[in-house]
């Protein structure tokens, strides 16, 4: 496998274009991000496509319909809340096998108000009367209360990432949201699925983002600072003897770090700046200990001191996380790798994390899939 890099990266603005079709939305990331490399349609050898809801529409061709088709070859991706990453990492492989030297990766979602799982109105027996509130709202509850059970965890640990994400938002203007919230509205929102309230969850909208990735060797003819893909790891959930009303939110996540740090000869504590799955506060706060950013029990510790702030010991979600950008499910695995690759190369803004140098994206889709890419400056 040889050394690849990421040239050009781009995403829309999260939000909701019901004007649009999806294939729109994904041109619009991918036309951006090639411009950001400095190349065209014509320099790309293969594309791979993300997208969940209308994955058997061939979306990928419709991309190309409205950028340039060239005849490359085309891979649509559909894994789960990882289908934009998983996306990444198969332009990521096929530049690294050494068969292309340049290919472009696109996640894109057309949600709208439809929800986390798309919502209801599929008829016969509601999941919410088995589960309890909705599949994912309920999965990640019920994680954050065993959390709460095992290490003392309190509601407001919770309510302090959604408070720090949030924030961060403010000086993001591709997030669908840009609300700063205080501890007490956090607390006093409606509740979805305890102890996540209404601000705890992530909105889900239309999306699209976009990636170019070279050769290292390809890379240097087209920018002086290629970002590296030190690592690209996919895993899926091992079987285990378990509970099935509670699925297993931290072994993919745990699997997927153990091979990326060992792929990428790095460790937790080189890293900068993190993106990871916060589709849920409660989520946020276990995948510190998932990632190996803390120690188990130690994650509202981590919270509580600010560690995960920009200006902490390791920034987590400057973006303001899916709890603020937003959450168009075949959109985000990508758009997380475009704000790592913002921070390692200076080009952050006003939420930039100083002096980043490596950087880590992670997203899980229940199902089971989980991605991680480590990138360095």
């Amino acid at each position: 496998m040889r050394d690849v890099a990421i040239v050009g990266v781009s995403m829309i603005k999260f939000g909701r274009y019901p004007e649009k079709a999806v294939q729109e939305l994904g041109a619009q990331a991918a036309l951006l991000a090639l411009k950001d490399a400095g190349v065209t349609m014509n320099d790309i050898e293969l594309m791979a496509s993300g997208n969940l809801y209308q994955a058997s529409a061939m979306i990928g061709q419709r991309i190309l319909k409205e950028i340039g088709q060239t005849g490359i070859p085309v891979i649509n991706v559909s894994n789960a809340c990882a289908t934009g990453s998983t996306a990444f990492r198969e332009a990521y492989v096929a530049v690294a096998s050494g068969q292309y030297d340049a290919a472009l990766a696109v996640g894109s979602e057309q949600m709208g108000k439809m929800g986390l799982l798309g919502g209801g109105g599929g008829g016969g027996i509601s999941p919410e009367g088995i589960v309890g509130s909705g599949l994912m709202p309920a999965v990640f509850g019920q994680a954050g209360v065993e959390h709460m059970r095992k290490y003392g965890t309190t509601q407001e640990h919770f309510a302090k990432i959604a408070v720090k994400n949030h924030k961060h938002s403010m000086a993001n203007p591709y997030a669908q949201y840009q609300i700063e919230t205080s501890l007490e509205d956090v607390m006093n929102a409606r509740v979805v699925a305890w102890p996540n309230t209404l601000y705890m969850c992530c909105p889900t909208g239309d999306g699209a983002a976009a990636a170019v990735l070279m050769s290292m060797e390809k890379a240097k003819q087209y920018t002086t600072k290629p970002i590296k893909v030190a690592a690209s790891v996919l895993t899926s959930d091992p079987w285990t003897e378990r509970d099935l009303t509670l699925p297993d939110v931290s072994t993919l996540t745990r699997n997927a770090s153990k091979q990326a740090y060992e792929e990428a000869g790095l460790g937790a504590d080189d890293l900068n700046v993190v993106e990871l799955h916060d589709c849920f506060a409660t989520a946020e706060l276990l995948h510190y200990e998932n990632l190996g950013l803390c120690a188990d029990g130690e994650a509202g510790r981590m919270i509580d001191e600010g560690e995960t702030s920009i200006g902490g010991r390791i920034p987590v979600a400057p973006s303001g996380g899916l709890l603020s950008k937003g959450h168009p499910l075949g959109a985000t695995g990508v758009a997380n790798i475009c704000e790592v690759v913002w921070h390692l190369r200076g080009q952050a803004g006003a939420r930039q994390v100083e002096g980043a140098k490596v950087g880590l994206a992670h997203v899980i889709g229940l199902g089971s899939a989980c991605t991680i890419n480590v990138l360095q400056a």
